[in-house]
Parts: structure tokens; C-alpha cells; sequence
């Protein structure tokens, strides 16, 4: 028996080390499976907290508030606990004491409380090993949580400086239409590279911390995955309607933009297409391409394609990103914006808000 209480106590801890390095110590795109067990059993618990309170976004987003600080939480103490278990395993099958004494005697030591230690020598090794994991873990915790929150910070300035552009919630046709009306296509470039470089950065700090997936953004209306599908949106819209005059930051932009994308889907584990057709299927439809093309024209856009022409390019770019980014926003129930597919509970498109939408009152 305190030879079986050994072996799994070895393996425990093992195991508990494994996931804390892979979690936050070793900068590679690694899968925690305790993140996202905690991140899928967390946020079903939530949507059902949600339901009472009428089961529509603004509801379901309030309690998806929560996520990110219940994730953070659940990863600590279940590090916590485990060692707590594979210490007082082997506290067992290196003693004669019993059960009750050898947890004692475990938690006594990986919390530094002291009160429990004695005079046995074969476990003050292990006593030593066990006052020092505790600290370690918490003060990795505390470490790992500047950044997060750093990452957190540079993602939500990007994200709000948006919503002058391309509305709230974002919209790709938006923001084309919008620079349009106000005669500022020349900014489009300078936001391309903007959201390039942030791409990036999503890529890499997302797949390196998918903690930071959980993360939502301070306003309701508001989320960094479909930000990120309305710039390549409005990138794709122009480069497939204006070749000639789109800047090359457009096609810069889209490529970061479906790498990060696929380098978080490899750790979130969302199977894609590395290759896809160009005709391959996709969920947009053209009628919806249409209206939006006919929008942008009439807010002054000047379309070099009509839409049935532009329409084969446009698909031929959105196959490569689509399928993944409606998959996060769905699992990260972001806004439900137009053109970010459905999500886990009844809601309809909410379009951006104009001016002419406000109500009598509200601040501009």
C-alpha cells in the first residue's frame, strides 16, 4: 500500500510541476489541459448563472465578467491541491504515520505553517521540498499576472481606438464606409500596420498564455476576436473591390492576422484547413457581401469591381480565417457582431451604432 501511495504520489507531482511549467514558464505555444478544463467547465457554469436573468447577451456577458479571475483562481488552487495530495502520499509511504497525520503533517509543511513538524529526520528532505513548493507556486502566480494584465492593457488600447472607426460593435464594411464619409482612406495604411504588428503579438502572447483567451474586454460591446475580424474584413473588402488602389498593408495585415489565428487555434485545439481552397465553402453569404459592398459605394467608396466580380476574391481570402475566428468568438462569447457567426445562446447580429441610433440624451 505506501509502496502504490509512493509511486502516485511521484507521478502527482510530476504531473503538477509539468502543467505549472507548461502554463507559465516555458515561452512555447504548449495546451494546458487545466486551463481549458477550468476555462470549458467555468464559463458552462456560468452561462447557467446567466439564464435566470432573461438568457440575452448583456446577461450572458456579466457573468462572463467572472471567466478570467475564476480561471486565474482555479489554476492556483488546484496546483495547490495536487500538491497537497502527492506530498501527503508521500509522506505516507515514507512514514508509519497515518492518513490523517500524514495530511498534516504535508499541508503543515507546503504552507510554511510549522506546526505540525517533529523530530523525524527521513522526512525533513521532503518537509524542505514541500515548504519550498508552496512560496514558489504563489509567487509564480503573482508573476504570471503582470503579463497577463500587460498583454491585456495593449490589446484593449488597439480595440478601443476602433470604435471610431469601424463602429461598436466592429464591423469590417464599417470602417471602410465610415473613412469614406469622413474622407480619411488615407488612414486605412497606418491602421493595417497597427493591427498587423498587434496580430502578432496576439499570436504570440495568446498561444504562449491561452489564460489571457478568458479575458474579456471593459466594455460589453467591445472584443479584441472581432476587432480583429472587422480589420481583415475591411482589408479583404478593399483588395477584392479596389486592387488597384489598395495599399499593400491590406494583404500584410490579412496574412498576420490568419497566422495568429491559427497559432491560438493549434493550442486551443480548434481543428482548420493549414491549405483551403479558395472556393472552398464558407459561411458569409454573397447576399450579405452584396447589401455591404452597396453600402460602402454609397457612402463614397470607389469600387474599382462590382460586387459579383469581387466577390470570388473576397471568399478566396475569408476561407483562410473565417471558420477559426467564429470558432473563438463563439467559445469566448464575444459581442455578437455582424459577420462572427453564431453563438452558445439565442441572440441576434447587433449592427455598430451610428449617431442617428441614439437615443434622445445619450452622450455622443
Amino acid at each position: 500500500m505506501r509502496t502504490i501511495a509512493a509511486l502516485g504520489g511521484l507521478l502527482l507531482l510530476t504531473l503538477t510541476v509539468a502543467s505549472i511549467l507548461r502554463t507559465m514558464v516555458v515561452p512555447r505555444g504548449l495546451y494546458s489541459s487545466l486551463v481549458m478544463r477550468l476555462w470549458r467547465s467555468l464559463r458552462a457554469l456560468l452561462h447557467l448563472a446567466a439564464r435566470p436573468f432573461g438568457n440575452t447577451y448583456r446577461a450572458h456577458d456579466r457573468a462572463q465578467a467572472w471567466l478570467a479571475p475564476l480561471v486565474l483562481t482555479g489554476m492556483l488552487l488546484c496546483w495547490l491541491l495536487a500538491m497537497l495530495a502527492s506530498y501527503t502520499l508521500l509522506t505516507y509511504a515514507n512514514s508509519g504515520l497515518s492518513w490523517t497525520v500524514s495530511l498534516r503533517e504535508a499541508g503543515s509543511s507546503l504552507f510554511t505553517l510549522g506546526f505540525a513538524s517533529g523530530d523525524r529526520l527521513r522526512l525533513s528532505m521532503l518537509d524542505f521540498v514541500a515548504a519550498a513548493s508552496g512560496p514558489l507556486v504563489i509567487a509564480l502566480q503573482i508573476a504570471y499576472l503582470p503579463t497577463l494584465y500587460g498583454s491585456y492593457n495593449r490589446r484593449e488600447v488597439e480595440v478601443t481606438l476602433l470604435q471610431s472607426r469601424a463602429g461598436e460593435p466592429a464591423w469590417g464594411p464599417e470602417l471602410l464606409a465610415r473613412q469614406s464619409l469622413v474622407d480619411t482612406e488615407t488612414a486605412l495604411p497606418r491602421l493595417y500596420r497597427d493591427w498587423e504588428r498587434l496580430a502578432a503579438e496576439l499570436g504570440e502572447s495568446h498561444s504562449n498564455y491561452p489564460a489571457l483567451l478568458s479575458f474579456r474586454s471593459p466594455q460589453p460591446y467591445r472584443s479584441w476576436i472581432v476587432g480583429l475580424i472587422a480589420v481583415m474584413d475591411a482589408a479583404a473588402i478593399q483588395l477584392a473591390i479596389s486592387p488597384r488602389t489598395a495599399p499593400p498593408e491590406a494583404r500584410l495585415v490579412l496574412r498576420a492576422g490568419f497566422t495568429a489565428l491559427r497559432d491560438i487555434a493549434r493550442v486551443v485545439r480548434i481543428d482548420y484547413d493549414a491549405d483551403p481552397e479558395p472556393d472552398a465553402p464558407i459561411r458569409l453569404s454573397f447576399a450579405e457581401f452584396d447589401a455591404a459592398v452597396a453600402m460602402i459605394v454609397t457612402a463614397g467608396f470607389e469600387a474599382e469591381r462590382t460586387a459579383a466580380l469581387a466577390w470570388p476574391h473576397f471568399h478566396g481570402w475569408r476561407v483562410n480565417y473565417e471558420a477559426i475566428a467564429y470558432e473563438l468568438a463563439r467559445r469566448g462569447d464575444a459581442v455578437p457582431a455582424l459577420w462572427t457567426g453564431p453563438r452558445d445562446f439565442p441572440t441576434p447580429s447587433i449592427p455598430p451604432r451610428r449617431p442617428a441610433d441614439r437615443r434622445p440624451g445619450e452622450p455622443r
